[in-house]
């Protein structure tokens, strides 16, 4: 038995392998990196047209109950009381330092709460909302659902073939639509700054939903590669990379996603875990920050390496994922940074391979949001 026996496979494990997918594991699946055209063409292929991603190995949660909403508001920092119907909002879950447990998205629905949580992390999700808010609402996992995402300014074209009323949506936005004979949730959202939608459908229907998308003449698939240099272009953090249960949302600059109701003084401020922890960082500011960094020189830069200062004798950070932006056309890299060197323009050094290659910090996003915001 090989390695990958243990691996588990998303619904379109198949049509991944039919269309030449280089299949490898990540967080537990058989998933595909990149396709025969390679990464950096599907990269180009969501810039300019509309990439189908298979990200069915995330994890969706129903919460149900007249007391869901103020129950998962005991577990994010976030405001999901005054979350209308068809509306979404990032949110994350802390511990008892402030540090993230995890990122996710919660969207209102008629009948429910509904959660998209990532993959690594969707076991221990579970296990957390039964634990400490079970007791006050259904927890619903639903593994019988895949989740394609289709992003690029051609998205919305391709999709509204398919159903013209997904036009209608705006960012952060959902609703029930019917996809090749499937009945679906879709919200327009995603991880590359892009225009694009989110779609839940049923396990079973997944593969025809891909193929009817595939057969868009704007529409070609893209894998893991071209999704982590989409989101590290639109300036996006990776659970695990640059956050995880040791960074707080204030050193991680996510505190647009806490309202002012849930601050000190708000209507519903704390109640979370580690909200002492995060509202003295938000009084005094953190020690250190994430921040984006450009190479002055051509070479990448890549995650885990150290920043330094010019004379190679103070350590300053540390680089949490980097890459060639193939949009941008020059190394980029997010890192958390002493909070006196985050400043924009501020020059470091990072250690790589015994030299040391001089970066900027700038202003995230490398690459402009292109959201549709109606």
């Amino acid at each position: 038995m090989s390695a990958d026996t243990a691996l588990l496979q998303t619904p379109l494990h198949e049509l991944h392998l039919e269309l030449g997918a280089r299949m490898v594991p990540f967080a537990g699946y058989a998933m595909p990196v990149n396709y025969p055209g390679g990464i950096l063409a599907e990269h180009r292929q969501c810039r300019s047209g509309a990439a189908l991603f298979d990200v069915s190995h995330m994890g969706q949660v129903r919460l149900i109950g007249s007391d869901a909403d103020r129950a998962l508001e005991s577990l994010v920092p976030v405001d999901v009381v005054d979350l209308a119907i068809g509306k979404q909002r990032y949110a994350f879950f802390t511990n008892e330092a402030g540090g993230l447990l995890d990122d996710l998205m919660i969207t209102r629905r008629e009948d429910d709460l509904f959660l998209v949580v990532n993959a690594g992390c969707k076991a221990a999700d579970i296990r957390h909302l039964i634990t400490h808010i079970g007791h006050r609402c259904q927890i619903v996992p639903m593994p019988d659902h895949a989740l394609l995402a289709l992003q690029g300014p051609q998205a919305v074209t391709a999709l509204a073939r398919l159903n013209a009323g997904v036009a209608g949506l705006t960012f952060m936005s959902g609703g029930h639509f019917a996809l090749a004979g499937a009945d679906c949730f879709v919200t327009r959202s995603g991880y590359t700054g892009e225009d694009g939608f989110e779609i839940s459908v049923p396990a079973t229907h997944a593969v025809a939903l891909a193929r009817s998308l595939l057969a868009q003449p704007e529409v070609q698939p893209a894998g893991l590669g071209a999704r982590d240099t989409l989101r590290l272009e639109a300036g996006l953090c990776l659970y695990g990379h640059d956050i995880h249960a040791s960074t707080t949302p204030v050193e991680a600059g996510l505190t647009w996603a806490i309202q002012k109701v849930r601050r000190p003084g708000g209507a519903r401020a704390g109640g979370y875990p580690g909200a002492k922890v995060i509202e003295g960082q938000l009084a005094q500011g953190p020690s250190h920050k994430r921040v984006g960094l450009v190479g002055l020189e051509r070479a990448p830069v890549r995650e885990g390496a150290t920043l330094v200062d010019n004379h190679g004798s103070h350590k300053l950070g540390t680089v949490t994922s980097g890459t060639t932006g193939p949009s941008v056309n020059q190394p980029i890299a997010m890192a958390y940074v002493a909070t006196n060197h985050a400043g924009p323009g501020n020059l470091m050094y990072a250690e790589v391979r015994g030299k040391r290659l001089p970066m900027k910090v700038v202003p995230l996003p490398f690459a402009p949001h292109r959201y549709f915001r109606g």
